[in-house]
């Protein structure tokens, strides 16, 4: 059974349905990543799920429970870090946990999660004297201090610097691997490829596409693009005869081949028997960024924000 599951859900605003007939379900154990440009609903979803906002139709199950009639129950079982929230700033990092430890029947061990977060020496420290990556860090020990089986992450590592959002990535991995189920609202294409086991794409507050990265990636294809430069001149004809190849072009000396299969060893090994040097050989393959950016319009909300989002 699920230990999330979504049917049909719609949200409105002004007679606008921001969520238009979402359904999805999540598995316990797996981090589930939510992705689709700004305003196409993802953060509404994810507060209906949380229970924060009342949908206009649909149903939602949170561990067996409708987070609207038991919301006092999936809220203890249930921990979120919000898109948008913050602490005041005198506030100490110890003083936020303990209150919010106290908010939970059985909450964690909060000094522990500190250490296991690396904000041991920062629990005398106030709120408005942290880091950009401390403050992401202290959020997420404060949606995991009811000791949750659930935690919601929403675009938690934006306005990170990439050492700040590595680090966070392996923070995430040891949620899980501490037996807790997450779900990943975020817009950074890396971050979904790199932690997620599925993933589901919003767009204009539909679910366009739901897969494993890889999924998403062979949906629109497996090409690879081939760019090197020839050591001595070589006649384009000499590649159109490779059944792996697809196109092929120029960018200045550089030779441009795309294909599909085996085009990297067929393209090589053509070159070597011809005795021609494939310098400054670059590959890239389809990426989960080129699959979203098929799979959607990229066409959001004008001002970045989903209408009644807070």
């Amino acid at each position: 059974m699920p230990i999330i599951e979504v049917a049909n859900l719609v949200k409105t605003y002004d007679d606008v349905n921001v969520v238009d007939g979402v359904s999805f379900s999540v598995e316990e154990g797996e981090i589930f990543g939510i992705v689709g440009p700004n305003g196409a609903g993802k953060t509404t979803t994810v507060e209906c799920v949380e229970g924060l906002r009342r949908p206009n139709g649909g149903s939602i199950q949170v561990l067996g429970l409708d987070p609207i009639r038991d919301r006092y129950e999936v809220t203890q079982r249930l921990g979120a870090q919000l898109q948008e929230s913050r602490l005041q700033d005198k506030i100490k990092v110890g003083e936020a946990l303990e209150l919010y430890a106290s908010f939970y029947r059985d909450p964690a061990d909060w000094h522990e999660l500190l250490d296991r977060l690396g904000l041991q020496d920062k629990v005398g420290s106030k709120y408005a004297k942290l880091s950009g990556g401390q403050k992401q860090r202290l959020a997420i020990a404060l949606a995991l201090v009811g000791s949750p089986e659930i935690a919601i992450l929403d675009e938690l590592t934006t306005g990170l610097d990439p050492q700040a959002r590595r680090s966070t990535w392996d923070t995430i991995e040891e949620i899980r691997a501490a037996g807790v189920t997450v779900v990943l609202v975020t817009h950074f294409m890396e971050e979904a490829e790199r932690l997620c086991d599925r993933i589901m794409v919003i767009d204009h507050g539909r679910v366009v596409a739901l897969d494993s990265p890889s999924g998403l990636i062979r949906k629109i294809g497996s090409e690879q693009r081939l760019t090197f430069r020839p050591s001595e001149p070589i006649d384009d004809a000499v590649f159109a005869n490779l059944p792996e190849v697809t196109t092929i072009g120029h960018s200045g000396s550089h030779v441009v081949i795309t294909g599909t299969g085996n085009v990297v060893q067929a393209v090589t090994a053509l070159l070597a028997g011809l005795g021609v040097v494939a310098e400054e050989l670059r590959v890239e393959q389809t990426s989960l960024e080129d699959a979203y950016l098929e799979l959607t319009s990229g066409a959001g909300d004008p001002d970045g924000t989903e209408p009644g989002a807070t």
